[in-house]
């Protein structure tokens, strides 16, 4: 057994043990591990910057101490001053292995940088958002009428826009008199009314006519990737959309793993808040220029997500949430100043609002959801399904609506899965295995032709192939399956039982080939048995939750599926079906709402009334604790079978056929077809 030190990578999760003095670089060049470098480890290009973890990791089986890694060296400080580090980063070239260490691998050091799909959906919002611009002319100072500036142009307010009153803060005031002056008492002034009924206020003044435009930012915090949109918020249009990977991954990959870091590490949950308030900025900073505005235009935040990204972004500690009866600090929305949350890349004076909370585990983001599908307005009953790496489910009907969260895991991100990654230039995102030849076809991310297409070679030439991402291990497990290569209980077949030399052993259990390009130096990609258990985990848990819903409702089917997230928009409903993801339905009733959450965001946004509305709707939906109803293991168990044990999923056979066969481990498959069971040897 080595005694090496383990060296464990975040968000890919590869891991290996290395010699004392190993360089990070070195490391992550061995696993595989997506590390920028063009310098070859000479501390020049800068490209190789990782972040190292301290602390107890109990999902990584790590400790990490503070002398894990060599000390801060000359080649880093010269890099320091000359163009500066983040806090806690190092280069990957200069630091080496002295014990136990989890290394991140932040988003602009990676060469295959992440694609965050959730990009902003068409939708028609009726324009009415809580701050607005407003043109006035103030009346000038008078030696017989001495009042303020500030109070004649509350006055030109409540004269010229019926705004009967409103405050402003020093920083405000500290620009007001030479606005006024500037502009020859003329100005444009932005003014924040809150759906609360609070006094309005100032967050920005201009002189003369401000024709810039004024901006909001839509942001879906989620657990992996946090997405924003940038909004005009006087037309409603998407400017720009963009995401990056939460940096938090590096402290757990699901939730209840960040709980757990908190809870281990004094000061753990500190360290976790700063780290996204960090990512949130670095957004607002990119994303302003993407959309080439300035980022002093961005006066107004909406924020949704889970419950325990919510604590941690309000800087609350999450550790109630990991226990029963999994308490929130707060489910009201709450209205705050963004420098509440040290957000300092916006406008100084810009205004936060955060969705309500659900339930302990069905947070904000499920009620954005909520906002943008309107379950309790839909005549049929509809089953709505935010997939990620934590599942919020929605049943409901103009009658009720109930919800709850199932606890998937990463694996529908890409993470746990032997050849997995993020969504990314060069990732497997769809594939197909012929039934008769068993041979595959596969597109990648970046792409829009198939692998055994002519010109294939010369698209992906830049990027190459570098792995599977969620989508793709999603269609790749239903097409095993479909294609006789996988039985209804997981257990993948051998060469002699399928027929195919692409079934390769592994000690008791086979893998199956879809690309080997050893021979030049690229990757092996293969789905192993132990990713069609993480997937069959995963998926398990997101059918077992809707169960619990339609048990509570008293029903055994719904009339429509909805799926919701990146997901949602981009894997195949038929696959989804053959796995068993979602209960059977019609598949012309199953559809797409792409990011439900983040176009929930952005109706709070743009519309001030969708604010008091989803307070009302939240009060008004019923939880359903997963985590206490016996029935979710039953559900749980039975749904571990593709598509499922019990459920005769009569829909989906009416578009594919799955067959019907059992394999063992011994090199022999049990066949059944029309009642007829037959023993055949591969």
């Amino acid at each position: 057994m080595t005694t090496d030190p383990l060296v464990v990578f975040t968000p890919s999760g590869k891991r290996g043990n290395f010699p004392v003095g190993t360089p990070i670089l070195t490391a992550a060049r061995q696993l595989g591990v997506d590390l920028d470098s063009v310098c070859g480890g000479r501390g020049i290009c800068s490209k190789c910057q990782i972040t190292p973890s301290y602390g107890e990791f109990p999902k990584h089986g790590v400790t990490a101490t503070e002398g894990a890694l060599s000390d801060w060296n000359a080649v880093e400080q010269r890099y320091e001053d000359k163009r500066g580090l983040k806090a806690g980063r190092r280069l990957g070239c200069q630091a080496t292995v002295l014990g136990d260490i989890v290394i991140d691998v932040p988003p602009e050091s990676q060469v295959h940088r992440q694609v965050v799909r959730k990009a902003a959906a068409a939708r028609a919002i009726t324009m009415d958002p809580a701050t607005r611009l407003y043109f006035v002319e103030v009346e000038e100072p008078d030696m017989h009428s001495p009042t303020g500036d500030l109070e004649r142009l509350e006055r030109a307010l409540k004269d010229q826009w019926d705004i009967p009153a409103i405050t402003a803060d020093l920083s405000l005031m500290s620009k007001l008199q030479p606005a006024l002056r500037k502009g020859k008492w003329q100005v444009t002034v932005a003014v924040h009314k809150s759906h609360s009924g609070a006094t309005a206020s100032i967050t920005e003044i201009w002189p003369g006519l401000h024709e810039g435009g004024l901006y909001g930012l839509a942001i879906d915090l989620g657990s992996t990737t946090i997405a924003a949109h940038l909004t005009d918020l006087e037309t409603g249009e998407v400017t720009a959309s963009s995401g990056l990977m939460n940096p938090q991954i590096r402290f757990g990959e699901d939730l209840m793993s960040r709980v757990s870091y908190a809870m281990m590490n004094p000061g753990g949950d500190k360290e976790m808040t700063r780290a996204v308030r960090e990512a949130i900025d670095d957004l607002t900073k990119g994303i302003a220029e993407e959309g080439n505005i300035d980022p002093n235009l961005i006066v107004e935040t909406v924020f949704v997500c889970n419950p325990v990204m919510h604590h941690l972004l309000l800087g609350l500690d999450p550790v109630e949430l990991g226990q029963a009866p999994f308490a929130l600090a707060t489910s009201q929305s709450m209205s705050l100043d963004a420098r509440d949350l040290d957000l300092t890349t916006m406008n100084d004076r810009a205004q936060v609002y955060i969705l309500p909370c659900i339930a302990g585990h069905v947070g904000a983001d499920a009620a954005a959801v909520a906002l943008s599908e309107e379950p309790g307005k839909s005549k049929d009953l509809v089953l709505i399904v935010d997939v990620g790496t934590n599942a919020e489910i929605l049943l409901g009907d103009t009658s009720r609506v109930l919800a709850c969260s199932s606890p998937t895991g990463p694996a529908f991100e890409g993470a746990q899965i032997s050849s997995g990654q993020r969504a990314a230039p060069g990732a497997i995102e769809r594939i197909e295995i012929d039934p008769a030849t068993k041979e595959p076809r596969f597109r990648v991310i970046g792409s829009d032709i198939w692998s055994n297409e002519d010109g294939f070679d010369a698209v992906i030439a830049t990027t190459g192939i570098t792995g599977i991402c969620g989508s793709g291990i999603i269609e790749a497990v239903a097409e095993l399956r479909i294609a006789g290569l996988l039985d209804s209980s997981g257990l993948l077949g051998s060469a002699a039982q399928t027929g195919t030399e692409r079934m390769v052993p592994e000690g008791r259990t086979h893998s199956y080939l879809i690309h080997d390009a050893t021979a030049v130096g690229g990757p092996r990609i293969t789905v192993t048995q132990g990713d069609i258990r993480a997937i069959q985990l995963a998926k398990s848990a997101l059918y077992a939750g809707a169960r619990l819903l339609m048990d509570e409702m008293k029903v055994d089917k719904v009339d429509r599926v909805v799926l919701a997230g990146a997901f949602g928009a981009h894997i195949s409903t038929k696959h989804a079906m053959v796995l068993g993801m979602i209960p059977d339905a019609p598949l012309e009733n199953v559809s797409s709402a792409g990011n439900a959450a983040g176009t929930g965001a952005r109706i709070a946004l743009c519309n001030v009334a969708a604010r008091v509305e989803i307070e009302r709707v939240v009060g008004e939906i019923t939880k359903v604790e997963t985590a206490i109803e016996p029935k979710f293991q039953e559900h749980f168990v039975a749904a571990n079978a593709i598509p499922h044990k019990t459920d005769p999923f009569p829909e989906l056979s009416k578009i594919v056929s799955l067959p019907d066969l059992t394999f063992n481990t011994g090199g022999e498959s049990d066949s059944t077809s029309g009642g007829r069971r037959r023993r055949r040897r591969g």
